[in-house]
């Protein structure tokens, strides 16, 4: 994918990331730490983060496009070396959210009764599964924020001036 409407993808397509990868972080850390969060989710935890995992290789390929169609500068290849790097966060949300998915659908179907001893010997993977969801949504948030940050910087680091423009709407 190249161009939509005669805009480059990527410029559009980043949305979906800036927009889904934080709202599945935050989705994710939710259902972990509360699970009765995540039955009422139900499938829709781990259909965003599917969702948000088929976004950002689309978003990178249309970058890698743009980045072909731009002047070589130094801005662009950062930004696009931070880009490569989303997948892995993205791929761990998704697995993540499929298994908070899963657990919290065990947990509510009848007959799931389980005994105390079994409730004890989960209370560890429990624990890691919050902390994991915790750090995969922090730092799966602040690497769209670096990635998104770097990005407006090569687009925007000569394309404005500091002073205001005197328009033609500007009455004297």
């Amino acid at each position: 994918m190249s161009l939509i409407n005669g805009l480059p993808a990527h410029v559009l397509l980043v949305h979906f990331v800036v927009v889904l990868v934080p709202l599945t972080a935050l989705a994710l850390a939710v259902c972990a730490v509360w699970p009765s969060v995540a039955q009422r989710m139900g499938i829709v935890l781990p259909l965003l983060a599917l969702v948000t995992l088929v976004s950002v290789p689309l978003a990178t390929q249309a970058g890698e496009w743009l980045e072909e169609h731009v002047a070589d500068d130094a801005l662009v290849r950062r930004h696009a070396e931070l880009g490569d790097g989303l997948l892995p966060w993205a791929g761990g949300l998704f697995v993540l959210a499929v298994f908070v998915w899963w657990a919290a659908r065990g947990s509510a179907s009848p007959g799931s009764g389980a005994s105390r001893g079994t409730r004890r010997s989960a209370a560890p993977v429990r624990i890691a599964v919050v902390v994991l969801s915790l750090v995969l949504a922090v730092g799966a948030s602040v690497d769209v924020y670096r990635i998104g940050d770097s990005g407006a910087k090569a687009a925007w680091h000569d394309g404005f001036s500091k002073t205001a423009s005197s328009g033609d709407g500007d009455a004297d």
